[in-house]
């Protein structure tokens, strides 16, 4: 049994820090066809295939990393969607190292046709919001430097939901 973390008078848990090292390495997503997913991944936001399993499994990434991604078949071949309501994986969150890449990002989504289900300026980031082919939820973000992020006047991270301006994000790809 995992004991309850204590929590300070301000009912913040007090508990040893992870090491701020920590990255989140890779995601691994059930999918119910990897050619379709493929297309999406590599063919859409250009990812590069790195490995392929057959017709059960493909890792896939950025610059050459062993995978950023896996996508397999092996216990949703032809499967749906989890049903609204259900627990699960909410998005993936895919980290844009610039403006101008998030720009082309969005550019490639339009130019494959992929509607986006939302567009969001966090103040911390910008994002857009969109399903692959299998419904998972995909964020595609870039972070604002951290001296830029908005800050209560006690200095605690004030993170906000406004519209994000595409025809400006947009502008940012010919930059």
């Amino acid at each position: 049994m995992i004991k309850p973390i204590p929590h300070d008078a301000a009912g913040r848990p007090v508990a040893r820090p992870i090491d701020p090292g920590v990255r989140i390495g890779h995601v691994h997503l059930k999918v119910a066809d990897l050619d379709r997913a493929l297309a999406f991944y590599c063919g859409v936001l250009g990812f590069e295939l790195i490995q392929r399993y057959g017709t059960q499994a493909a890792f896939v990434s950025a610059g050459g990393y062993h995978h950023h991604i896996g996508l397999n078949t092996w216990e949703s071949k032809g499967g749906s969607p989890p049903p609204p309501g259900t627990t699960g994986l909410y998005h993936v969150a895919i980290l844009y190292p610039t403006r101008a890449a998030l720009a082309d990002a969005l550019y490639r989504l339009a130019e494959a046709g992929i509607a986006l289900q939302g567009a969001s300026d966090h103040g911390v980031s910008e994002a857009l919001y969109l399903s692959d082919p299998d419904g998972n939820g995909i964020e595609l973000y870039v972070d604002r430097p951290p001296e830029q992020w908005p800050r209560t006047a006690e200095g605690e991270l004030a993170m906000v939901t406004q519209r994000l301006d595409l025809q400006d994000l947009l502008a940012a790809r010919e930059a």
